[in-house]
């Protein structure tokens, strides 16, 4: 036998005549993962490929780590292949991965069979029952139940017999960077990070955009997004952050428009940079943290007066999310305790007393209108001035 990753994809499967584009897409991610850990080769079979190593067995703990965070597989299990389609040679082998799975421990199991090769003298009714009797007989510690089992051995026959253990369930979603690319507006709290995970989880290309005011904001809040950046590229392969000098933006706009309004004003000129920095891009829209209520700029009068201000499409993966259910997937994803990091952002800094919550579009629209072209000269200036951070 020798050890291989039995690696499944889901949706992709239903895709139509882009099916190949999107394995090909998830066949790339999977390598850009670990390529440098060896020599591979993938199987591609129906609904799932089969990850090998060209110089012998797959190091299960080396491998798996690097390949359940790839965005687009739904699930992974540490497999064997038998390269004899014997029942004899299946039912010694699959013994023998349950004692090496399992050893003594205690546990229900059954054993699922897939016969994708027809030409098989054995249904796969026939199989499970053969090979699971069989290993009944042999592992005193080890109980049949069909319905609610510990452990589910699979079997499947096709141009080789692959027999695995239990699949561990990944993240799922679409092949990252399948379906163009967007601009993650990327603050240091806890939302921003969980969104742009989301979109990345339906294919989308992450491009992070934070906007920096010092002395306002430290290059400790600075670099808190930087790691979150940083945390969001475990789950993309590599990302790339535009860190834009905002001091300038923020101080004119608080020196010419009211208090209650600044909150708006700034989402409304962070909006316009990160639409130019997309067109830069060629990103296909924006991506923000918003969810519906939670703050005064995420009423949906204020979503409203601050969206009218680009013209692109803007995603809002969290906008039916109530807190809780953000701060469970951020814990989740590993961004809760940098996000936590007790250094502010600029829009804290700079946030009115009393924000006004329910904001009038033609008002807002009006006061941007006669602010003086120096502002437009100010977001170019800082696109300009970007620092531009890869990981």
């Amino acid at each position: 036998m020798k050890k291989v990753l039995v690696i499944k994809y889901g949706e992709i499967a239903l895709r139509g005549k882009n099916r190949g584009m999107f394995e090909n897409k998830l066949i790339l991610n999977i390598r850009k993962n670990v390529d440098n850990l060896g020599n591979f080769y993938i199987v591609r079979e129906q609904g799932r490929f089969i990850l090998e190593n060209t110089e012998g067995d797959i190091d299960f703990e080396e491998i798996i780590p690097r390949v359940e965070v790839v965005l687009g597989v739904i699930g992974i299990a540490k497999g064997y292949c038998v390269e004899e389609k014997n029942i004899d040679v299946i039912r010694e082998s699959a013994l023998e991965i349950m004692k090496i799975e399992h050893g003594d421990e205690k546990k229900t199991f059954k054993v699922v069979t897939k016969r994708a090769d027809k030409q098989f003298h054995l249904k796969s009714n026939e199989i499970s029952m053969d090979v699971g009797g069989y290993i009944f007989e042999n592992m005193e510690n080890m109980d049949v139940d069909v319905k609610n089992p510990k452990t589910i051995l699979n079997i499947e026959i096709r141009t080789k017999v692959y027999i695995s253990t239990d699949v561990i369930k990944t993240l799922g979603g679409l092949p990252y960077g399948s379906a163009g690319k967007g601009i993650l507006l990327l603050s240091g709290g806890i939302d921003s990070p969980v969104a742009g995970f989301l979109m990345a989880r339906r294919g989308v290309e992450i491009i992070c955009v934070y906007f920096h005011s010092p002395p306002y904001t430290s290059e400790r809040a600075k670099q808190k997004v930087k790691d979150l950046a940083k945390r969001l590229s475990h789950f993309t392969g590599g990302i790339k952050l535009y860190v834009v000098p905002f001091t300038e933006t923020q101080l004119y706009l608080y020196e010419n428009v009211p208090p209650e309004k600044m909150t708006i004003l700034l989402k409304r000129a962070m909006l316009r940079i990160s639409e130019k920095i997309a067109e830069k891009e060629k990103a296909l829209g924006l991506v923000v943290g918003d969810s519906v209520g939670q703050v005064a700029s995420q009423t949906l009068q204020s979503i409203h007066a601050i969206s009218s201000v680009v013209d692109i499409p803007i995603y809002r993966p969290l906008a039916s999310y109530d807190k809780q259910d953000i701060i469970n997937l951020a814990i989740k994803l590993k961004t809760y305790e940098i996000s936590n990091r007790p250094y502010e952002d600029c829009c804290t800094i700079f946030l009115a007393d009393h924000p006004e919550t329910k904001p009038k579009k033609s008002i807002i629209e009006s006061i941007d209108r006669n602010l003086n072209v120096g502002i437009d000269e100010l977001e170019n200036k800082a696109i300009k001035n970007s620092e531009i951070v890869k990981y």
